[in-house]
């Protein structure tokens, strides 16, 4: 129902006016709707898929800021707990700084939209996609991408899009399409692609040692089912959509700088042939301030900083199309050299220090109790995660002075690949009960660092004793192509990363692939490059397991002496509160006195961790003197508790309590419990004489009192 009203002019209005297309995606519906929500955005799309909701909205500015030097795009994810039906947790109760899983689907709607937009457009730009519904099925993230795409289309911004997205399992041999939340246990992959209607643009995803063929046919398969998304959005633009707006011709002052920076092109050459990176950035660092204008103004010196690093750019990818050397001197598929060390941090559980070239990453790994997991809270509820992967990039690892402690986005993100790479290889909790952090810190960067992260990481776990399923190795690969002509680079610089066409990281085994991240700067590119690049980076990766192999070649078969020990023991299951204790103060004193972690799980089955073997043996001894059952005719000293008229309770053998009946005090006959003259607290004899109708049954009967010695 429509409340309709008459503006100043008396034309009818309404409040609303949604415009909608649908499409069958699979087995569900895809609904995109516009025109109900957040109407004084650029532009805005509620994408249902099921009972999932995703709302994107897209703001721009109408011009670019004096001096902005880059494109200032901001993308930001969120979820509702209210989308789920939760109360969030935390002592505010609402939703904080975003979650780590906020964060990374942030970047995965940033990466295929980001080289969209044309080179020259610099007005501020900020999509947020907000979840206000989620079914516990039809995950959202990939929802996310979609709405945002159709956002932007519809908003007039001049966007190259739209884009579509998919998500593409791997089931009993066959893709599957918008895998569920419930398939997450049955698939050997979960890949996210996403492009226009002409090419991939971003991939990202985790494979269970997968061969090269099969990742590529799920990146084919994915690309075209999102085919009809895209035309879905061309629909809804057709319709409702903004007019494009125009992008303002280069500023004549540019123009005239660019024509002045031309006579430095060879300078720019000969610090491109330079092989050492800082030396390099600093020769061409004084090739900019060389072509300042005297006196320039801030807004000269953006322009000039960026017409240096086009003519960079042009330079570096002319000489790779000319089949001439790299910057360092190699050719298209080799390899840095690479130096690898293990056992170098005598206190961490496993380390090691994986150099490759100018790109060092030195890793540890800890390895912790149940209680040391991550208590991950979110949508899909409350779970522990048991490995934990954190990625560090200090700034002296580039040279430079900057912000240092809480990590960015990109950080996030990295540690996020290597985590994925790694997840594939690990043993069961039922093989190997402990929490795993690996922590990489980046001591040096001059490409692809999350890669060496990935082979660090993998040296530490097999330093560290974890019986990997096999050692994994990551390499990025690039891509520089103008036209009809390309190459492909294998372990590509920082440089190389920075003005090429492509980021193309592969990690896997000598099986197969474990993690695929691609990033594509161009429109697109075509699935025969895909498919070279995934070969000639198979070669690299090979190589560079080779490598790693002659160091360590599977997991050492005893752990570190300093990593924690776990044992196990099962107690009756109607013992647990006694060995808990009141508001936990009996475990939790256990733990403090012998300093160890101890989990209980409702069948009654206790995990001690400790560092210490005698710490553990020691809470052990703690529960076995709580949990022990008494000796079917054994003599124990006990304590009265109680005195009623049939008879005295007393506590016996830890936490026990029974009665002695009247008739079993002395053995004769007694008229009254005064006669047996107890006092409550007062030390006695018992023997334990069983159980009747769930009462534990005591005697004095025939012991002495001062010996505890029955007599014959």
């Amino acid at each position: 129902m429509f409340n309709i009203f008459k503006n100043k002019k008396g034309n009818e209005m309404k409040l609303n006016n949604p415009q909608r297309v649908e499409i069958k995606w699979g087995d569900e519906t895809l609904v995109l709707e516009t025109g109900r929500f957040a109407k004084q955005a650029t532009g805005a799309v509620m994408a249902t898929l099921g009972e999932t909701m995703v709302l994107a909205t897209v703001v721009a500015a109408k011009d670019a800021k004096p001096g902005q030097g880059f494109f200032p795009l901001t993308v930001d994810y969120q979820e509702k707990m209210a989308a789920a039906g939760k109360i969030p947790g935390g002592f505010e109760r609402r939703e904080g700084k975003p979650s780590l899983g906020e964060v990374l689907t942030g970047r995965l709607i940033d990466r295929p939209i980001r080289p969209l937009f044309p080179e020259g457009f610099m007005n501020e730009v900020q999509i947020i996609a907000t979840v206000f519904a989620y079914d516990k099925k039809n995950r959202p993230d990939v929802l996310a991408v979609i709405a945002s795409s159709a956002a932007l289309a519809l908003s007039g911004v001049p966007f190259q899009g739209p884009i579509g997205a998919a998500r593409v399992g791997y089931i009993d041999g066959k893709y599957v399409m918008n895998t569920y939340v419930q398939d997450k246990a049955n698939t050997a992959l979960d890949l996210v692609v996403a492009g226009t209607k002409d090419g991939v643009l971003m991939v990202e995803s985790e494979a269970h040692e997968l061969p090269e063929d099969v990742m590529l046919g799920a990146v084919q398969a994915g690309f075209e089912h999102f085919q009809p998304v895209i035309k879905a959005i061309d629909e809804l633009v057709a319709k409702c959509g903004k007019a494009k707006w125009a992008v303002a011709p280069r500023d004549p002052g540019y123009v005239a700088l660019e024509k002045e920076c031309a006579k430095f092109e060879g300078q720019i050459a000969a610090a491109l042939g330079i092989a050492e990176k800082m030396e390099r950035l600093d020769a061409l660092a004084a090739v900019v301030n060389e072509a300042n204008p005297a006196e320039a103004t801030d807004q000269q010196k953006v322009w000039v900083s960026e017409i240096i690093d086009g003519m960079t750019a042009k330079v570096l990818r002319g000489d790779i199309l000319a089949d001439k050397p790299r910057i360092d001197g190699r050719d298209t598929k080799t390899v840095r050299p690479i130096e690898v060390e293990v056992g170098l941090l005598p206190r961490s559980h496993g380390s090691s220090l994986f150099t490759r070239g100018e790109t060092q990453a030195i890793v540890s790994l800890t390895l912790g109790g149940g209680m040391d997991a991550k208590l991950i809270d979110d949508m899909d509820g409350k779970r522990d995660e048991r490995f934990l992967l954190n990625y560090n990039f200090p700034p002296f690892s580039v040279g430079e002075v900057g912000r240092f402690g809480v990590p960015k986005r990109r950080e996030l993100g990295h540690g996020n690949l290597a985590w994925r790479a790694l997840n594939p290889v690990l043993p069961l909790q039922s093989d190997f009960d402990f929490t795993i952090r690996l922590i990489s810190d980046i001591l040096e960067s001059n490409g692809s660092s999350s890669m060496a992260t990935v082979c660090g990481a993998t040296l530490a776990l097999m330093d560290g004793g974890v019986p990997v399923k096999a050692p994994v190795a990551g390499i990025a690969m690039g891509l520089i192509k103008e036209g009809d002509k390309y190459a492909i680079l294998t372990d590509i610089l920082g440089d190389e990363d920075h003005l090429g066409d492509m980021d193309f990281k592969v990690a896997g085994t000598d099986k197969g692939v474990t993690a695929l991240q691609m990033d594509i700067k161009i429109t697109s590119i075509t699935f025969e490059i895909m498919k070279k690049a995934l070969a000639q980076a198979k070669d690299g990766r090979m190589h560079i397991l080779g490598v790693m192999k002659d160091v360590i070649k599977t997991p050492r078969k005893e752990m570190s002496k300093y990593a924690p020990q776990t044992l196990t023991m099962q107690i009756n299951p109607d013992k647990i509160r006694e060995v808990i204790g009141k508001g936990g103060s009996v475990i939790q004193g256990i733990t403090k006195e012998t300093n160890t972690q101890i989990d209980i799980d409702d069948s009654g089955l206790i995990k001690i961790t400790a560092t210490d073997v005698d710490n553990a043996n020691a809470a052990i001894a703690r529960i076995k003197g709580i949990v022990a059952e008494p000796e079917m005719n054994k003599i124990y000293e006990g304590t009265v508790s109680g005195i009623k008229d049939f008879g005295a309770f007393v506590k016996f053998f830890g936490s026990n309590e029974g009665l002695v009946h009247i008739s079993e005090v002395t053995g004769e006959r007694l008229k009254s419990m005064d006669e047996a003259k107890l006092k409550e607290g007062q030390k006695v004899f018992v023997k334990y004489v069983g159980m009747d109708r769930g009462k534990t049954r005591l005697s004095m009967k025939g012991i002495d009192q001062k010996t505890g010695v029955e007599k014959k």
